[in-house]
């Protein structure tokens, strides 16, 4: 299973939120670049970038950062937040980012995605699938929907796309553990799907709880910035995965 730090951004700063309310931003680092090389010099390989006023505005805010991090290290990025575009899609690609999560674009624009399914490939593009009561969410999770989030990922998955993140917004900077119960039965619903999980790891049990349901990767946010789960520690689950 892939483990995947998150660096949410704004303002150029590395922040965490809780249950995606831009109210309660904590700042832990100024330089995301520095987070993200301590990263990769424990052996993570991996890096979930997040630019939140681009979710927020519905363009890329922040692809400087994108640009320094890619630049400056090795971790393959996927990046997200304000990709409305097919120009803005190929700004982040041209900056760095390995893979793109489509979220608000794949509820309001289904045809654009599998446009880029197709022109892009399913290896480059991530759904996401951000959630509250079991219906997806958008707009930075600022807007909620009424597509029920199992069958919107089985939905895509029948058009090719391969990979999957997808938060409970409830648990999101909670620190009381991940869905596995939703995970689970996104999975049962759509097995093929290559599910990364988000939200809601607050120890290193949860990550083994994940790999057990059958995650493809889990995405760690607050429990490191919060001391949870140290640099070390992260550094040897990602060598065992």
């Amino acid at each position: 299973m892939r483990i995947i730090p998150a660096i949410d951004i704004i303002g150029g700063e590395a922040v965490r939120l809780t249950k995606g309310d831009y109210s309660t931003r904590t700042v832990y680092y100024h330089d995301p670049l520095e987070a993200a090389k301590a990263f990769e010099d424990v052996g993570i390989r991996n890096l979930h970038l997040v630019d939140l006023e681009g979710a927020k505005a519905g363009h890329i805010v922040n692809i400087r950062t994108l640009e320094r991090i890619a630049s400056n290290t090795k971790l393959e990025i996927d990046f997200g937040g304000g990709v409305k575009s097919t120009e803005e899609l190929e700004r982040a690609f041209n900056a760095g980012a390995s893979q793109v999560t489509c979220g608000s674009i794949a509820i309001k624009n289904r045809s654009l995605v599998l446009e880029w399914l197709e022109r892009f490939g399913s290896e480059r593009l991530i759904l996401g699938a951000d959630c509250r009561n079991g219906f997806v969410s958008a707009s930075g999770w600022l807007e909620d929907s009424s597509l029920e989030v199992t069958s919107f990922i089985s939905s895509y998955s029948q058009k090719g796309m391969k990979y999957c993140i997808s938060t409970d917004i409830a648990k999101d900077g909670m620190l009381m553990g991940p869905s596995i119960d939703l995970y689970e039965e996104i999975l049962k619903r759509t097995p093929e799907i290559k599910l990364i999980a988000s939200g809601g790891v607050s120890c290193l049990d949860d990550l083994y709880r994940l790999k057990a349901a059958g995650l493809y990767g889990a995405i760690v946010g607050k429990a490191f910035y919060e001391n949870r789960i140290t640099l070390s520690e992260l550094g040897e689950v990602s060598s065992a995965s």
